[in-house]
């Protein structure tokens, strides 16, 4: 029997759903999903609950990457610069 591919946004509802009060059996059953995986999905999401506050802030790894673009931006600059005064 091939399993089920919920979607992010289905997730999100059934675990909603379940933190509104819901029986988890009751909603399990429904859904076709066993409590072990309800109760995974609902700690991935409430791990997660703060990236909702989250506006316009980048992560550390962003920022790094930024800056490594940067430096790299320059190199390339010099490079092409110092390629175009040999040619000369």
């Amino acid at each position: 029997m091939k399993r089920k591919q919920w979607s992010s946004l289905d997730k999100v509802g059934i675990v909603l759903d379940g933190l509104k009060g819901r029986p988890v059996a009751d909603l399990c059953i429904s859904y076709g999903i066993s409590q072990s995986m309800y109760y995974k999905w609902r700690d991935q999401f409430l791990a997660n609950a703060s990236k909702a506050f989250e506006v316009n802030q980048i992560s550390r790894k962003e920022e790094r990457l930024l800056q490594e673009n940067k430096r790299l931006k320059g190199v390339v600059g010099e490079l092409t610069l110092e390629l175009k005064k040999n040619d000369w």
